[in-house]
Order: structure tokens, then C-alpha cells, then sequence
């Protein structure tokens, strides 16, 4: 019997090893099979000049695959192992590498995400559950600036900061009210409504946005008088991916005067913060439309200091002379000195908002990568009364303990109090005194630390439950915030599930969003875990 069993086992071991060896062939030919239908399918529907498609499609086993998947993920949290991988990356560099993705996923029924920039904070873009594809859009990043009737085109793929590079080339006293961080992709930003420092005297970025072109589920690339103005009104900040993959925007530029001032002050909890952050929020919605002074609440926790600390940020679009008198009557709790104000050009503004030494070239404007990366989580708030002294002491002593979560009060007023809430699909106008980013970052890259730091932002949302917006309590969809509700497995909720989530962003005008879904995408083909519902998913649900 020994002997049998010696001469048995090697046999079994080879006969194993052979097997096995035959599936992982078997498994590698059918997934290259798999590609290869893909590819035949992709250039068969597209453009082969000036390059095609093949070139720029990245399947897991090319070796650009990672670097390519991973140069756009902005929050660390999705650079885990375990996050979902698309089957293939396609960074169009032609409208019809774009149209034949869109024709090529439906008849493989794989879901489509729409990368620009990879600041999704939750990663919406560039993961899902489901397989699917990524269509990067950092290859399509053309800015053509027209001084003369003051608009630019811009491509999604651009980030803002290459926006405002781009403006300063040609001018001094135009610019653009979009965000202060300067990678952010134009894609995203400009769908989701964007915001930033012009905002009190401009608005938002979508409502400077005169005109756009989109490839729809059907693959037609639609201009404005195309689309119709329901379409139109609907990616102007009620997130384009829900529509349709938007291949450029064209803008109003604004005017800004050749020197504008800024000032960075800090001030602790003992260097009278709570009185000043009081102050703040009695007059920061109420001043100029030419200034914005930004807040932002930082936690400090060392062995011989337990407070918070308080950052004033602020632009005003005017001489140190002027904002030194305004501040001296209406905001003389911050105590400014003469030396606290710098004059400076608009886009050396951006860059000091941007937290770039005084000095620095725009060309940092043109790098497409962070100064840093991070583990991430973000949520938002909206203000609509001033937060009484014994809240905000509260909120001091939440923070300390704590540790990590940090506040950024944005305040309203001026020009975003003039335009109605039903214009575009942004509805947070009027009425609110200032909107809060709560953020917290890490390093560690362990799951323990990720948790400590999702409960800890969420510990602090909650307690600000009592100071904010209700009914609905309301967020900022660029936030993007999964805590608020998802679209559930499939992402195909129906309207009373998705409204969960859809009123806290767009309040009122979630119906309409709705209704133009229904119109454009009545299949639901381009859908997320937080992507506006068609009807026809309600009613296919209720029939069930």
C-alpha cells in the first residue's frame, strides 16, 4: 500500500498542476477574447484619425492600466486593493472615442463613469460595484480665450487651474468665478455648480455658462439650441453624469481690476476667536458684493494647548485703502493692521488662495497633480441663522475632543441672493447666511484609522444637527456625500428612494431633474449610486 500511495501522489500533484494550468489559460484566452470583442466593437464605432481608439483604451493587462487608473484618484481612500476595477479605461481624445464607448457599453451592458479631474470625494466617478468603464477626459483639455467677446471654451478635461492660466494670458482684469483649488477637473466642477471666492460678485460657475456640448445616450454630440433648454438647465448643477458625457462649456468670462487685495489672518479661542467668528457671521453675507472672507476652523490638540484655531481668508476685488475702511466699520473684531493687506494681481491671488508662496509663477497653474495626497472624507451644511455664542463654545469643545474634523464656513449673500433658486438646478440661494465643509484627512493607510476618522466626521455632523438647514437638511452635490442616501444595488431606485438623497441637494428642483431624465435617458443608462432616476424605473418598479 506504501508503495502505491509514492507512486499515486506525484501523479495527483502533476495531473493538478496540469489542470490548473489549463483553466488560468483557459481563463487568460477567455478574458482576451472578452478584449478583444471590446476593442473590435470600439473601432468599429469611432474615428481612426487623428489617432484610434486602440490607443488610447487601457485594459488591466497594459502596463499603463494602473498609473493610468490611478494619476486621477484624488482621495486615497480608493486606492485599497480591494476597490472596484473598471474593464477598461478609454481617455477619448476624439467626440467619437466618446460616442463609441457609450454604443459599445450598452450592447455589453457595462456602466459608464465620467472621470475630469478625480476630486469626487467619494470616488463616484471612478468606482462602482457593478462592471464597468471609465471615460477619462484628461486628453480633451483645449482652452480657446476670446478677450474680444470676453467668453472662452473650455474642454472637460481642463482643470481650473489651467482655466485661470489660460485668462491671464490673454488679460488682466478678466477671470472667472470657479473654485481655489486649481486641479480640479472642469468636468465635474462645472456640472455640480461650482463655487469659489467670486462668487459673492458673480455667482457660480454655471450661471456664467452660456453654452455646452454633450454626447447623449443615443451618441449625439448636442449644442445648446440642440439639447433644448431642459438639458441645458439640468447639467448646470445637477451633475452632468446623469445625462450624458459633456465634452466642453462655454463661459462668460468676468471683469476683475488689475489689483486686488487679500489677507490671511489666524486667531485662537484666546485671542478672542468666538467673538470674532460671532461678528462674522453678522456681517460676512451682508458686506460689498467685492469681498469674500472665508473661515476655516482648525482643532489644535497639543499637550500644552487644547484649542481651536480660526483662519480668515478673503478677497476683495479693490485696494487695501478701501477694504482697510470697510473692515475698520463693519468687521473691527478681526483687528487687521495695514500690513495685514497685500495687493496683488487677480491671478497672483490665486495662486495665495491656493496656498502658494507670494512670488510663485502661474505656471504652477498648468500642474495637474495635488501638492498632496490624502486619505479623505468631506460632508456640507447650510446656515440660514447666526449660531449663538453657547452653540459655538459647543462646538469649540466637540472639536477638541475630537481631534481631527475641520470646518470651512463659506459665506452667501450678494449676487447668489439675486438669483432665484429654480434657475438653475443649484437652489442654495437666498436665505442662507453661509454653507460648511466639514473635512477631515489621514495618512495611515490602515482600515482602523479610516473608520476612527469617518465616525469622527460623522459624530460632528451630527451635533451640528440643530444649527442648520431642515426639512430638507440641505448639502452641496459637489460634496458628494454617500451618507445621504444611495441609488441601492443596480442603481436603479426608483423616484421616492433617490429623493432621499436628491432633495438635501437640489430641494424643489429634483423633480425637474427627474422629469428630464425621464426625456433624455429614459433607460437609465447613465447611472450611479447617486445619479437622478428616470420615471420609468419607478413605474417598472411598481408594476413589479
Amino acid at each position: 500500500m506504501g508503495i502505491r500511495m509514492r507512486n499515486y501522489t506525484p501523479n495527483l500533484t502533476i495531473f493538478i498542476f496540469f489542470l490548473s494550468l489549463l483553466l488560468y489559460f483557459s481563463m487568460a484566452f477567455s478574458v482576451h477574447q472578452t478584449q478583444r470583442r471590446f476593442l473590435q466593437c470600439l473601432l468599429a464605432h469611432s474615428q481612426t484619425s487623428p489617432l484610434p481608439i486602440s490607443s488610447v483604451t487601457f485594459f488591466p493587462d497594459d502596463p499603463s492600466y494602473p498609473s493610468v487608473l490611478n494619476s486621477y484618484i484624488r482621495n486615497l481612500v480608493f486606492m485599497f486593493p480591494r476597490t472596484p476595477k473598471p474593464e477598461f479605461i478609454v481617455a477619448p481624445t476624439h467626440v467619437s472615442h466618446i460616442q463609441a464607448t457609450i454604443v459599445c457599453c450598452k450592447i455589453h451592458g457595462l456602466q459608464v463613469r465620467i472621470r475630469s479631474g478625480g476630486h469626487d470625494y467619494d470616488g463616484l466617478s471612478y468606482v462602482s460595484d457593478d462592471p464597468f468603464v471609465i471615460i477619462d477626459m484628461f486628453n480633451l483639455r483645449n482652452i480657446t480665450v476670446s478677450t474680444e467677446d470676453e467668453t472662452a471654451w473650455i474642454e472637460s478635461g481642463a482643470t481650473i487651474g489651467e482655466l485661470y492660466y489660460r485668462i491671464a494670458e490673454k488679460s488682466k482684469i478678466h477671470g472667472f468665478p470657479a473654485g481655489v483649488c486649481p486641479t480640479v477637473g472642469v468636468g465635474g466642477h462645472f456640472s455640480g455648480g461650482g463655487y469659489g471666492n467670486l462668487m459673492r460678485k458673480y455667482g457660480l460657475t454655471v450661471d456664467n455658462v452660456i453654452d455646452a456640448l454633450v454626447v447623449d445616450v443615443n451618441g449625439r454630440v448636442l449644442n445648446r439650441a440642440d439639447m433644448g433648454e431642459d438639458l441645458f438647465w439640468a447639467i448646470r448643477g445637477g451633475g452632468g453624469a446623469s445625462f450624458g458625457v459633456i465634452i466642453s462649456w462655454k463661459i462668460k468670462l468676468v471683469s476683475v481690476p488689475e489689483k486686488v487685495t487679500v489677507f490671511k489672518v489666524v486667531r485662537t479661542l484666546e485671542e478672542g476667536a468666538t467673538d470674532i467668528v460671532l461678528q462674522w457671521q453678522e456681517v460676512a453675507d451682508q458686506l460689498f458684493d467685492e469681498i469674500f472672507i472665508r473661515v476655516v476652523l482648525i482643532p489644535v490638540n497639543k499637550k500644552t494647548q487644547k484649542t481651536v484655531k480660526a483662519k480668515f481668508v478673503a478677497l476683495f476685488l479693490g485696494n487695501a485703502e478701501e477694504i482697510g475702511v470697510l473692515m475698520e466699520k463693519k468687521f473691527p473684531k478681526l483687528g487687521l493692521k495695514a500690513e495685514d493687506y497685500i495687493e496683488m494681481s487677480w491671478i497672483d491671488s490665486v495662486l495665495f488662495w491656493s496656498n502658494y508662496p507670494i512670488g510663485t509663477s502661474m505656471n504652477v497653474l498648468l500642474e495637474r497633480q495635488p501638492q498632496s495626497e490624502k486619505f479623505l472624507k468631506k460632508k456640507s451644511d447650510y446656515v440660514q441663522e447666526p449660531i449663538q455664542r453657547d452653540a459655538l463654545e459647543g462646538l469649540w469643545k466637540k472639536m477638541i475632543e475630537l481631534k481631527k474634523p475641520a470646518l470651512t464656513f463659506n459665506p452667501y449673500g450678494g449676487k447668489m441672493s439675486e438669483i432665484s433658486e429654480i434657475e438653475t438646478p443649484f437652489p442654495h440661494r437666498a436665505g442662507n447666511k453661509y454653507k460648511i465643509q466639514y473635512s477631515v484627512q489621514w495618512k495611515e493607510k490602515d482600515s482602523q484609522t479610516l473608520d476612527q476618522n469617518i465616525d469622527r466626521i460623522r459624530k460632528l455632523y451630527d451635533y451640528m444637527t440643530p444649527y442648520v438647514s431642515k426639512s430638507p437638511r440641505c448639502s452641496y452635490l459637489n460634496y458628494r456625500d454617500v451618507d445621504l442616501g444611495t441609488n441601492g444595488v443596480g442603481y436603479n431606485a426608483n423616484y421616492s428612494e433617490a429623493s432621499m438623497w436628491g432633495t438635501k441637494y437640489f430641494k424643489g428642483n429634483f423633480d425637474r431633474l427627474v422629469q428630464v431624465k425621464t426625456e433624455v435617458d429614459p433607460g437609465n443608462f447613465f447611472k450611479y449610486e447617486q445619479s437622478i432616476p428616470p420615471l420609468a424605473a419607478w413605474t417598472g418598479k411598481l408594476a413589479q
